[in-house]
């Protein structure tokens, strides 16, 4: 089993460039990302605090159509996270937040696992919203010292960081020493400021990074690095494409037995062809198992 943590939110997608009516849409990095591994035929469960409204019934339900595990979701009266997102000529999307007082930012570390989890991701704003943030942390902490595969997404927000340099300052020092992969954007990656061998240096194994049309390149521990292209398709917009890289990523590396190499090429290469995909359909729309068979 894959457990993915972090929020579910609805994002208030335009349906006209620059500006039109807002389209709720099931969103949130870590939801998306549960979604495209249910999607891609992966055993997962959904970790996080979801809202007991109208929006947070429907986000439920749309897991439960991709086979997704809920036993661990926690429920609450407070609203449901919304993000509108603003959607950019080329399709690339900014963000802004209606996070006061929502029912996603109260989750609390849950007991152990299922004995069967064997990979976690966490990222997105659940790694920035107290008091959440901190109890993802510690849910990162205890599953990393038990063995499992940890996937770091930080996927930054930058207007919910009130503090840029304290997150910059716990992202290296309390968060990467327990990733086994952290995978991030370009723009994560200027605005976090390090390099590669920073981060490599403080704990993960691998970093994998999300070059847009420019494709994936992954660096190793070990020193090797290597790229693929990206997919050529029409681009509806890249809503969820990062977090469909996430799902594949996990999707192919939970498959590698302990000891065996990694077929980073091919990883990377089945990441791109999802993440290609998604980005034809509007919102986050993560594609199945069977469209990725070419």
């Amino acid at each position: 089993m894959i457990v993915v943590g972090g929020e579910a939110l609805i994002d208030l997608v335009p349906t006209e460039r620059p500006s039109g009516a807002l389209l709720p849409r099931p969103g949130g990095g870590p939801y998306n990302t549960a979604l495209a591994l249910g999607r891609l035929g992966a055993e997962v469960a959904f970790c996080s605090r979801v809202s007991t409204d109208g929006f947070g019934e429907a986000l439920l339900a749309g897991l439960r159509t991709a086979g997704v595990d809920l036993s661990l979701v926690q429920r609450g009266p407070e609203p449901t996270t919304l993000a509108v997102p603003s959607l950019a000529p080329d399709g690339s999307a900014s963000y802004g937040f209606y996070v006061e007082g929502t029912a996603d930012r109260l989750f609390t570390l849950p007991p152990a696992l299922p004995e069967a989890a064997r990979a976690l991701a966490l990222g997105t704003c659940s790694l920035v919203l107290e008091p959440g943030a901190s109890a993802y942390e510690a849910l990162l902490r205890r599953e990393s010292r038990r063995g499992l595969l940890t996937l770091l997404d930080p996927n930054i927000r930058p207007a919910l960081i009130p503090d840029p340099e304290a997150y910059r300052a716990r992202f290296l020092t309390r968060l990467l020493p327990h990733a086994g992969v952290l995978k991030l954007s370009e723009e994560d990656a200027a605005w976090l400021g390090g390099r590669v061998g920073d981060w490599l240096a403080a704990g993960p194994g691998a970093v994998v990074l999300t070059r847009g049309a420019a494709g994936l390149t992954v660096w190793t521990r070990e020193g090797a690095e290597h790229s693929v292209p990206a997919r050529r398709m029409a681009v509806a917009d890249t809503i969820g494409a990062g977090d469909t890289v996430n799902a594949a990523l996990l999707h192919r590396l939970s498959a590698v037995a302990p000891g065996e190499p990694v077929d980073w090429p091919g990883v990377l290469a089945y990441a791109a062809h999802a993440a290609a995909l998604t980005c034809t359909r509007a919102g986050a729309e993560p594609p199945y198992a069977a469209e990725l068979t070419g």
